[in-house]
């Protein structure tokens, strides 16, 4: 099979690495290239076709790696790990770099609920040592006078606005964002198929019907138009058989090329977009860990009204005040509600009744509202865009934003986002248009 190596990205690490191993006068390089991006989109798989393209060595740490019972043992490996490298280099007279995968996810801190324990703040700090001190990498309880070679560091990961701030600094780090444009992504999907059958053509609208998807959904999707065929050698040879016939075996089973027709593939795409939804809308956190859905209050989860509420009609909150606490009678309504029935919706706002009402229920609460807004594709993927934050009760002021955003993007889903002032924690997400 041939892959497909984008030209932009081989430029970025060839470059940095290469840089790494020139002595430059005067000029200081970042040891550290961080490349992150989406999830799914192949940056560690990249990383790896450059290397095999530049005849690079690779020592890996794995963002698990970086958490341990005992303190200190996570910072103890990267310097091993480093040291590993560099002996390469002085051994096989090649090439070396440190490839550190998921470092966002290993040293990160996600929110308060992260603990910051002393092996993330170890591993941190040691990661800014070897930035600023390359050739001078000790083992703790050891000192070795020997000068090492300098070992370029590559690190992936999701997002690292997580990672310690100093840690990320131009100095220490260059940051590379890898979100592959439309011909990288035609070039990685048409490697994946190009001992298949399947034209530029037949590749171009496979690729136009799933546009939302990261890369690896494509190759998700190659790789289940081979269960077909899996599962009738399963009944073939029987399910209790299969172990003896797949695990050390004389002859192993050989599969014929299936068919990569492009209705097949949408099929099998279409299939694995509905788990996805399934997966995203089932919002089943809610129900079951009462730490996640915020105390007495009606959650919505991906704009969706809680399914506990279509269980039991005891916890149904009533129609026009959807965040509206449990268990509060219809019969002795708060003051903000009563005033938000009373008084009828101004003519001159051009809301709908129901958003209108929700809306000043936000405002009643205290709340920060902020209002968000996706195209079609993008709602796939739930990836909402911000429109603007009201940290005021204004009514007027609230509605008139409500009113630009609905006006600007008639064409786009949006959604009204209500925040705890306190811990800035989302409290429900209704979704007021729909295109």
């Amino acid at each position: 099979m041939s892959y497909y190596v984008s030209p932009r990205f081989l430029n970025k690490l060839a470059v940095h690495i290469t840089k790494n191993y020139l002595d430059l006068p005067r000029v200081k390089v970042p040891l550290i290239l961080g490349v992150h991006g989406r999830k799914g989109e192949g940056k560690t798989f990249q990383c790896e076709l450059v290397f095999k393209r530049m005849g690079v060595e690779v020592v890996y740490i794995s963002g698990g790696e970086l958490e341990s019972p005992d303190a200190g043992d996570p910072a103890r490996l990267v310097r091993l790990r480093y040291r590993e490298a560099a002996e390469l280099v002085k051994v096989r007279g090649k090439m070396a770099v440190l490839m550190i995968n998921d470092l966002d996810a290993g040293a990160g801190r996600f929110d308060r609920m992260t603990q910051y324990t002393v092996n993330t703040q170890l591993v941190n700090n040691t990661l800014m040592n070897i930035a600023d001190n390359p050739t001078n990498v000790q083992l703790p309880g050891s000192y070795d006078e020997t000068e090492l070679p300098r070992i370029p560091i590559i690190a992936t990961g999701n997002d690292f606005a997580t990672l310690y701030a100093p840690l990320i600094r131009d100095g220490r780090m260059q940051k590379f964002y890898w979100e592959p444009n439309a011909e990288e992504r035609l070039g990685v999907v048409s490697g994946m198929f190009a001992e298949d059958g399947l034209g530029a053509t037949e590749v171009e609208q496979f690729v136009d019907r799933f546009k939302g998807q990261a890369i690896d959904f494509f190759g998700a999707v190659r790789s289940q138009i081979y269960d077909e065929q899996i599962t009738q050698f399963i009944y073939s040879v029987g399910v209790e058989n299969v172990s003896s016939k797949v695990v050390n075996a004389i002859k192993p089973p050989a599969f014929a090329k299936p068919n990569f027709q492009l209705k097949n593939l949408i099929a099998v795409g279409e299939s694995l977009v509905y788990e996805q939804e399934r997966v995203r809308t089932m919002g089943l956190v809610s129900e079951y860990n009462q730490a996640v859905t915020p105390a007495g209050r009606a959650f919505a989860v991906n704009g969706s009204r809680d399914r506990r509420y279509e269980e039991s009609p005891l916890l149904m909150p009533p129609a026009d005040n959807p965040l509206r606490p449990y268990g509060m009678s219809d019969q002795f309504p708060s003051p903000e509600t009563k005033r938000a029935k009373d008084a009828a919706p101004n003519a001159d706002n051009r809301l709908p009744k129901d958003t209108w009402q929700l809306l000043c229920n936000i405002l009643a609460q205290g709340q920060k509202l902020g209002i968000e807004h996706v195209d079609q594709r993008r709602f796939r993927v739930n990836s909402w865009q911000s429109y603007g934050t009201l940290h005021s009760s204004d009514e007027a002021e609230a509605i008139a934003l409500l009113q630009s955003c609905l006006q600007d993007f008639p064409q786009h889903y949006v959604r009204l986002v209500s925040i705890d002032p306190q811990t800035n924690r989302r409290i429900a997400e209704p979704i007021v248009q729909r295109p």
